[in-house]
């Protein structure tokens, strides 16, 4: 398969999880969230695995698949929040890393010595993705581990907005 073609294929695997966002949103099942749940996340290992094996990571992929991502799991937050199922402040517990992250890719574009530096994902923004995605299932399948695991994502979220300031400090410093 062409370059191109793959690099299309992936940003269309990516961009599923736009429509499966949607969905979300008009179902009311624990089967119907739980499939989705498993096929967002599905989307997003199958696009990464696929452009790093093939070596095909694309400047345009690299915006697409972390807002699909965002897109989907903010939509499944506020769901469970509009539902009662998180409470406001689980809610943006869940969302720390996203909220630090989008303040400061904002502040790094207003700073001149932040401008050049590419923001690129790191491990410990992964690992929070996949906790949150584990909370996003814990909401019907598992009520009552919801408090621990938000707690987690909070305590993992801290560890990766300190992880990614610091790596972006360094590369300004190149």
């Amino acid at each position: 398969m062409r370059r191109s073609a793959s690099l299309t294929l992936l940003n269309a695997l990516s961009l599923t999880r736009l429509p499966l966002a949607g969905l979300f949103l008009l179902s009311n099942t624990v089967p119907e969230r739980v499939g989705l749940i498993a096929g967002a996340a599905a989307t997003d290992f199958l696009d990464g695995w696929l452009a790093r094996r093939k070596n095909l990571a694309s400047r345009v992929g690299a915006l697409i698949d972390p807002v699909a991502d965002r897109a989907f799991v903010v939509t499944a937050l506020v769901t469970y929040l509009l539902e009662a199922a998180l409470t406001p402040w689980q809610f943006f517990l869940v969302l720390l890393r996203d909220l630090s992250t989008a303040l400061g890719f904002v502040i790094a574009r207003i700073v001149p010595a932040f401008r050049q530096v590419e923001f690129k994902a790191r491990p410990p923004g992964k690992v929070v993705t996949g906790a949150q995605l584990i909370v996003l299932l814990a909401v019907p399948l598992w009520p009552s581990a919801i408090e621990p695991m938000v707690l987690s994502v909070g305590v993992v979220s801290v560890y990766a907005v300190v992880d990614y300031a610091l790596a972006v400090w360094r590369a300004r410093a190149r």
